[in-house]
């Protein structure tokens, strides 16, 4: 800075401080926009975290409690009586803009630097320095860069702040984003921002249909959804959320065999999808870099994106050779992007083969694909278990026998028995807690309706005596006992 813009910088910031000690009122709508690192002089810095420190404690901002708190290596007596001589302005908001205007110059200017550095560094990979700078942007663009460290004041009262937050919500048992799914909710308090969650199950449980009966749920709170979807195109989704919303079996939409009411409702179902911010990325080939970078300019666009999901995590690709650190990176990536956007992610994954030779055919941690580094950088590990499709499995397979010793009667008898379980439409399910960081793990039993492609809640009585959370000031809204509309 020249003498004259450094000049001019420090009346902004000490006009901007001013204003806040002789109307404390207005404090409350400036700490929306301004963080501590938009000052650029440690003294104006060091007053603005103070006033912070005392408006999250509830004391008083006058100069008493200020001057009680000054580290007086940091400010010296003089620049404090400068910033109480400056002349109150009604128009603080153009002082401001121009403080955060400042603010994001020396940003821009510190990163110019940085990626000069980096690109003249012959040990780090294009593709890395690229991650990083694109990395730098998003938080400087959402104004959210950290400090390297946080003090154990900033910290307890980020803490305190965020029980009293909870607390005038009314103790509310889902405090992150709500599935949908009561029991699951009730025992992970939501999916919280931050949290990487794990959705496991063997080829043909529903996984997919399962991520998109929760995003539906999601939606219907107002809340924005980002899918990658690896396997399946984003048309093929969208049947498949529409079955379950207007109650047409999928199989019917397939074909397009619909009588006009079908077709009213469908229509009404559409319209009301059209309107949401959902948002599916279907072009496979997916990176952990790649993901990175579309996910935060997906972000940046829309900041109502609350959650993302992926389907799923073995599709995606790294830079290693060795599947197994490849993995780990992958799934460290996630963690860390989550934590990045304060969104949970939710990644789909395959388990391993080797459950199928077992008697007892539930899912369990070690059954996870590459799962040590999965397990250990998962919050939330969910598995989908069907008993009834290994049970499909074994009739058919009976029947297979049954027809080669040529036992036909028994084979005939078997056969009425394999199309009356396919006729049933309604199948049990489970969905399996195996790890939960900050709660405890069990199976909770839910349905699977096939007609209409949709996992559901099954109606007990201790199930619908639950009053849903609110989520965004729309509660949870269950249109038939047990069932996710």
């Amino acid at each position: 800075m020249t003498e004259v813009s450094n000049s001019f910088q420090a009346n902004i910031e000490r006009t901007i401080l001013g204003a806040i000690l002789f109307d404390p009122s207005i404090f409350d709508t400036i700490r929306e926009e301004v963080s501590n690192d938009d000052f650029f002089y440690p003294a104006h810095r060091h007053i603005y975290e103070i006033c912070n420190h005392l408006y999250i404690q509830n004391n008083p901002l006058d100069i008493e409690f200020i001057k009680n708190k000054i580290d007086s290596k940091i400010i010296g007596d003089d620049e404090l009586l400068s910033i109480l001589a400056t002349n109150p302005i009604a128009n603080i908001e153009n002082y401001i803009t121009l403080l955060k205007e400042n603010s994001l110059k020396r940003k821009l200017h510190n990163l110019a630097m940085l990626l000069r550095e980096q690109s003249q560094n012959d040990n780090l990979k294009s593709q890395e320095i690229l991650d990083n700078i694109e990395k730098k942007i998003y938080l400087i663009s959402t104004q959210s860069v950290q400090s390297e460290f946080r003090n154990a004041q900033e910290i307890i009262d980020s803490t305190m702040e965020k029980i009293k937050e909870l607390k005038t919500k009314g103790n509310q048992l889902v405090t992150g984003i709500a599935s949908g799914f009561i029991e699951l909710d009730k025992t992970t308090t939501g999916f919280n921002k931050g949290d990487l969650i794990i959705i496991g199950a063997r080829p043909s449980m529903g996984k997919t249909t399962l991520f998109l009966n929760m995003a539906q749920n999601i939606l219907k709170h107002q809340n924005g959804v980002a899918v990658f979807s690896l396997e399946m195109p984003a048309e093929q989704l969208m049947l498949r959320m529409l079955s379950a919303l207007s109650n047409i079996p999928l199989q019917k939409l397939k074909v397009g065999d619909l009588n006009d009411d079908e077709m009213i409702e469908l229509s009404k179902q559409a319209e009301f999808m059209a309107q949401k911010d959902f948002f599916v990325d279907d072009g496979g080939n997916l990176s952990i870099s790649t993901l990175r970078s579309k996910l935060r300019k997906l972000k940046s666009k829309n900041p109502n994106i609350q959650i993302a999901i992926i389907d799923y995590l073995q599709l995606m690709h790294g830079n290693n050779k060795e599947r197994h650190i490849e993995i780990s990176e992958i799934s460290r990536g996630l963690k860390i992007l989550a934590r990045e956007l304060q969104i949970p992610i939710i990644a789909l994954s395959q388990l391993n083969r080797s459950l199928e030779t077992r008697d007892d055919k539930k899912p369990i941690l070690s059954d996870l694909r590459e799962s040590g580094s999965i397990e250990q950088d998962a919050d939330i590990i969910l598995f989908l278990y069907r008993d009834e499709v290994y049970h499909m499995r074994e009739m058919t397979s009976k029947l297979a026998k049954l027809e080669k010793d040529g036992k036909e009667s028994e084979a005939k008898k078997q056969k009425e028995a394999i199309i009356k379980a396919r006729q049933k439409d309604i199948e049990s399910a489970e969905i399996i807690i195996a790890k939960n960081r900050n709660g405890e793990t069990r199976d909770i039993s839910i349905q699977f309706n096939k007609r209409y492609t949709r996992f559901e809640n099954i109606s007990t009585e201790k199930e619908t005596s639950y009053t849903p959370t609110k989520m965004n000031d729309t509660s949870i809204e269950v249109s038939m006992p047990g069932i996710i509309i």
